[in-house]
């Protein structure tokens, strides 16, 4: 069930490892598309808007306990290349026991604090309500989502990208047939919408878990590797937090944007939200490479195959050239008929919508490459154990869209908003570009150099503690 990245043809094994990552993203993606559509076309462009109002501290939020668990899985692939079984079930153990503290003390916090953010970040008055009943409820699956990500990224480490796609295909199906009866049936609007997808991913997490259980027996532990281990926490803690930091300081930027499209009325709002969720979907790949890179660079620096390193960047790089590529053809020829996937045709102001909705489209593909390497360097840094340089990129994210929400939304309107993004990669990539290639010599000074394919039994793995403390 598990496979090793730490030998072979870099491209055949981080394509090999995308292309189910991806697929499963793809499905989480299309969960996450049925409520905009459902929503959308059912409840109307009010509606989509105010889902779309929350996008960005949704993302605050949740892209911190993503960021979180991705972070909590860096050390398990590390021993997993280091062939250190006994360590990686033990970072395992008490990755557990923080997630579990973390979704307590975020769930608490963030349902008690949203309508004061709400507030703070300018909704409009015919949205709140609707916004406060969807993003409650998000807030309030926050343990579902630790909890599937928290054991996807897990098995990703183990080599195992294909798994967490068979629970995530189920959870899509369950997440359509739930946004159907909450909406069409229960009558329970946007709220309805939320609970769906909450739900859809705690069966995925708990599906996880049962499975995990039954067939990994590498996992399988001893009462000594589950007892807490403040070493191993601290660990887990120096590689989870900075990540999750990354993902919370870049959705401050996006708070800031999104109150600046706020004042421009619900009908940029609606444009905005049905933009950014085909955008999310044509970026999955960048999101696949990714983790792909993470687990891969992890391994290889567990194994010390520290030759491995730039091989890989520069292979899923090209891969991310020739996605980004394609993916600008396909809008500049449908992005208007990709738009009214979210859109009522009987919604009064279609044509502006569909306009500006392509508008905001076309221009982030426009721009993808700069994505798909702030996702491929951030990953590759982060597995190699460098976790905390991925804050400074995310500084630099959430500065350019705060100026661009603060200073150029006021004065150019819309069509500044749609350049916030683009701006924001290409000021993370002006950092994370060179800081890659800083990490890849640090690690290759620090450490004797390898063999191109055979692993020498007499090198020490890199351990744990390389991310530059």
């Amino acid at each position: 069930m598990t496979k090793d990245l730490t030998a072979g043809s870099p491209m055949r094994l981080i394509l090999g490892f995308t292309l189910p990552t991806l697929l499963g993203m793809l499905f989480q993606q299309l969960y996450n598309m049925v409520d905009t559509m459902i929503v959308g076309k059912l409840l109307g462009a009010k509606a989509l808007a105010a889902v779309g109002a929350t996008g960005s501290i949704n993302f605050f939020v949740i892209g911190f306990c993503m960021g979180v668990c991705n972070g909590f899985a860096i050390p398990v692939a590390q021993r997993m290349g280091a062939n250190e079984p006994s360590k990686m079930r033990r970072y395992v153990a008490n990755a557990a026991y923080l997630a579990g503290a973390l979704s307590l003390a975020l769930t608490v916090a963030t349902c008690l604090l949203c309508g004061g953010i709400l507030t703070a970040m300018q909704t409009p008055e015919d949205i709140f309500q609707d916004a406060y009943r969807y993003i409650f409820v998000i807030f309030l699956g926050i343990p579902a989502t630790i909890l599937y990500n928290l054991l996807a990224g897990v098995i990703r480490s183990l080599g195992d990208s294909k798994t967490p796609v068979y629970f995530l295909a189920l959870s899509s199906c369950l997440n359509i047939v739930l946004d159907f009866a909450l909406i069409l049936y229960c009558n329970a609007g946007v709220a309805g919408a939320a609970l769906a997808t909450v739900a859809s991913q705690g069966v995925s997490g708990v599906a996880c878990l049962l499975y995990m259980d039954r067939k990994y027996p590498i996992l399988r532990m001893t009462p000594a590797e589950r007892r807490l281990d403040l070493h191993s926490c601290k660990v887990l803690c120096m590689m989870g937090l900075p990540m999750g930091l990354q993902y919370s300081i870049t959705a401050i930027g996006s708070i800031v944007l999104q109150s600046a499209v706020n004042t421009l009325g619900s009908l940029y709002v609606a444009a905005v939200a049905a933009g950014s969720k085909l955008q999310q979907l044509l970026a999955c790949p960048f999101d696949a490479m990714g983790a792909a890179m993470a687990t891969y660079c992890g391994q290889n620096v567990g194994a010390c195959r520290l030759d491995r390193l730039g091989k890989g960047v520069r292979a899923c790089t090209l891969l991310g050239l020739c996605w980004s590529g394609a993916a600008l053809l396909a809008m500049l020829a449908f992005a208007p008929q990709c738009s009214m996937l979210f859109l009522d045709p009987k919604e009064e102001e279609l044509a502006l919508l569909v306009q500006l909705t392509s508008q905001y489209t076309v221009v982030l593909t426009a721009f993808f490459f700069a994505l798909a390497l702030v996702n491929i360097v951030r990953f590759s840094i982060q597995g190699m154990g460098f976790s905390v340089l991925a804050i400074l990129a995310g500084v630099l994210e959430m500065a350019a869209r705060t100026v661009v929400g603060q200073v150029f939304v006021p004065m150019f309107g819309f069509s500044a908003a749609c350049f916030a993004s683009p701006a924001a990669w290409i000021c993370a990539d002006l950092f994370l570009v060179p800081a890659c290639a800083a990490c890849i010599a640090h690690l290759r000074r620090v450490y004797p150099a390898q063999p191109e394919e055979e692993p020498s039994p007499a090198l020490s793995p890199v351990p744990v503690r390389a991310a530059g403390r």
